[in-house]
């Protein structure tokens, strides 16, 4: 394979030196006339319009001359990689003249973007040990940080318009955010260009016109900054909507997924309800994207003038304000557009922007990736690279539903170079496509707080991602990797386990223990009526954890949680200690994780078809008969297990103003939780991917802990002295 890549690129070479010996045959004599008393050209003019073709040809024949042997006379072991080395670095050293014409760039760019292709392709196909593999490693970095600077600096595409002065205007970045304005959240597309920031309205237009936008303000780079200008500019409120109103869009998302995939299978993609349910989860994605975003992006002018996007993702951020403050570094000028510039800018968006569809699902081609689906575990291990002692930590992000979300911190690791942390968490992925790590430097001094609200203001040390290739992550091994960011390594590990698989209830094969192990065989065990572990991680999450914000949906360290299981699985004498030292959300964590590998679900197996029937009744009196007649159906261990985490968890939403955990985004956490079925009753319902039990059962999952969560408080011995007015089977 190496060797069809390598013939692949020298035939290209060929051609390329083809065409460079094309273009001096031309510049020879014209070079030769410049001299006369009647030139053709000036020298000045050849120079431009054959701006270094002479070295550029003599740099690939020479590396073609090298390589040709190599290839007619192959060895599997013969290294070719100093070639390539060779050629990028002579390749990017060639200095490029801004005058030069636009196609004379176009060949030499075009080749290091071929090179760096070709690059790729090599380094999948040599192994790890092979003396080529780190010289073929440098001279991808070499060419791609090379291509890098040249989008920002002769990309033809983006110096198509021009300032007043004539001098070159071109887009460095551009993005869809969400704008607070006048008290409500609007999507924009917005533009950066080399000397100023524009805010642009995406214009409705019918079915086969060509998209137009509308500038909604602009501000030139010498007249932004970041901070605030006067004190008595506050920043405004930012409505953030209740946790459950997003988890319930999302979940309509995956019912309208699943449904796409029936209409596709049934009728091979021609019936026309696939269009109308493609329509309505764009209609809910949107909604969605524009709904999630609450991290504060604040800009402002010199006039006094703010404005406030709000992003998803710390990352997306400081790549804005980063990308911003480097063309700020710049010599540049305030500039005043005129109503006639300010048009002709605004029209060329539609041809210079990069991002072209909102980021939803629904946009995608049907060929593109879904994503991944289910949960992935990383062990952030270290760090190294850091100049000086510090206060260090690390922040997960993923992508889901067309935007990125914080998943995961770990702890603070104190005055150090080179933190340890070597923490495990489990990270749910709703179609993700990708990671992102973050490392900051905590900041404890209150002197440096930002003025504006919610800004994070630990300092970012460096920020990479790696894309989540299902081929590489889904194996059953940890996969280890490096991500290398502003001089910064962070090691980590991953593995995924898909949704199919994370459904499932395995019971244990030990029975001696409590997680995997019926409740009923664990209760009469200890002689209790609620098992140890549950009334001992409630005690403790009310005594110290009750105040924690975002308690039960934060993950906990997997680490801490898999030693809390096992030291209640062993009957450890140090359980106590153990819990009183140990972090609030690893002891949530641990709970959350009982129930969801008990070997059948809290409310059982067999009564899981009639909760949902029950929920379902719009009659609020049949209802209420039917759902406490559900749980008097319940074994007593199972009755007295939930009434006890029910009462617990109502106490834990009475805190809602501090730990922002309503009984909507309790029930979003554990209903599925204490419902879901397990592998058995999902074959013999005859639904054959766990998923669609995802896709269909979740809200209702979640509907049913919620009725219960909201009923007035339910005694056992009142449900058993209680009877029906008429009695059904269940």
């Amino acid at each position: 394979m190496k060797k069809l890549v390598l013939s692949g690129f020298l035939a290209s070479e060929e051609i390329y030196i083809n065409q460079l010996e094309a273009l001096l045959l031309p510049m020879r004599p014209l070079k030769a006339t410049a001299t006369t008393s009647q030139p053709v050209l000036t020298i000045q003019q050849v120079e431009t319009i054959f701006y270094k073709i002479q070295d550029i040809f003599e740099i690939h024949k020479e590396f073609y001359d090298a390589l040709l042997p190599h290839i007619q006379q192959w060895d599997e072991k013969v290294a070719v990689g100093h070639l390539f080395k060779k050629l990028v670095r002579l390749a990017i050293n060639q200095p490029i003249n801004p005058s030069t014409h636009y196609q004379a760039l176009d060949l030499p760019i075009d080749r290091v973007t071929r090179s760096t292709l070709v690059l790729h392709d090599l380094l999948k196909h040599t192994p790890k040990d092979h003396p080529d593999f780190p010289l073929l490693q440098d001279a991808l970095r070499i060419s791609q940080n090379f291509l890098s600077s040249i989008n920002e600096e002769i990309d033809p595409r983006r110096t198509a318009i021009t300032t007043p002065k004539g001098e070159a205007r071109q887009l460095v970045k551009d993005g869809f955010l969400v704008e607070m304005s006048e008290g409500s959240r609007k999507l924009r597309h917005v533009f950066l260009f080399t000397d100023l920031l524009l805010c642009a309205k995406m214009k409705k237009t019918s079915a086969g016109r060509q998209q137009q936008y509308e500038c909604k303000w602009y501000i030139p780079l010498a007249d932004l900054t970041f901070q605030l200008l006067d004190d008595s500019d506050v920043c405004p409120h930012i409505q953030v909507l209740p946790e459950h109103e997003i988890e319930e869009i999302k979940i309509k998302i995956s019912v309208i997924k699943s449904d796409i995939q029936k209409e596709k299978k049934a009728l091979k993609g021609q019936s026309r309800n696939v269009e109308r349910l493609r329509k309505k989860m764009n209609e809910q994605e949107s909604w969605l994207l524009l709904h999630s975003p609450t991290i504060p992006f604040r800009i402002h002018n010199k006039h006094g003038k703010s404005y406030l996007f709000l992003l998803s993702s710390d990352y997306e951020r400081s790549e804005w304000r980063e990308s911003i403050q480097k063309l700020q570094k710049k010599d540049l000028q305030p500039c005043q557009l005129s109503s006639v510039e300010l048009q002709v800018l605004t029209s060329s968006c539609c041809k210079l922007r990069t991002v072209h569809n909102i980021p939803v699902t629904s946009n995608k081609d049907d060929e593109e990736t879904s994503g991944l689906y289910g949960f992935l575990h990383v062990i952030v291990h270290s760090a190294k690279g850091f100049k000086e002692s510090a206060n260090l930590y690390c922040t997960l992000e993923v992508d889901s539903y067309g935007y990125f979300v914080s998943k995961a911190k770990t702890r603070v690791f104190r005055d150090t170079t080179e933190p340890q942390w070597n923490e495990e968490f489990e990270i749910e992925l709703e179609g993700s496509q990708c990671l992102r790590i973050l490392c900051y430097e905590k900041c404890y001094d209150k002197t440096k707080l930002n003025k504006d609200d919610n800004e994070i203001v630990d300092i970012i040390m460096g920020k990479g991602q790696v894309q989540l290739d299902p081929q590489t992550v889904q194996s059953k091994n940890w996969h280890v990797d490096v991500i290398e960011m502003n001089g910064i390594k962070v090691e980590f590990s991953m593995k995924f386990t898909s949704r199919d698989l994370s459904l499932k209830r395995t019971p244990s094969k030990k029975q001696s223990g409590v997680f995997g192990v019926k409740i009923s065989i664990v209760t009469k065990r200890e002689r209790s009526k609620v098992p140890y572990i549950v009334r001992q991680c409630i005690e403790e999450v009310e005594k110290r954890g009750i105040d924690e914000v975002g308690i039960y949906r934060i993950s906990g360290v997997a680490t801490d949680i898999q030693a809390l299981k096992a030291a209640f699985d062993t009957n450890s004498k140090d359980i106590l200690v153990m819990l009183s030292d140990m972090d609030i959300n690893a002891i949530a964590g641990t709970l959350k994780l009982y129930f969801r590998e008990l070997p059948e679900p809290l409310l059982t197996d067999r009564l899981y078809p009639a909760f949902m029937e029950g929920i379902a009744l719009s009659d609020p009196a049949a209802k209420e008969n039917c759902m406490m007649h559900l749980l008097r159906s319940l074994p007593d261990p199972n009755l007295i297990t939930f009434l006890s985490l029910l009462e617990h968890l109502k106490r834990v939403a009475d805190k809602e103003p501090i730990n922002k955990m309503s009984l909507h985004n309790l029930g979003t956490v554990f209903g599925p939780t204490l419902l879901r079925p397990s592998e058995s009753e999902v074959t013999k319902g005859h639904i054959t991917l766990a998923s669609d039990i995802w896709s269909h059962d979740v809200m209702a999952q979640v509907q049913v802990l919620l009725y219960y969560l909201q009923h007035p408080p339910i005694s056992f011995a009142e449900l058993k002295r209680n009877t029906l007015y008429f009695s059904t089977d269940v």
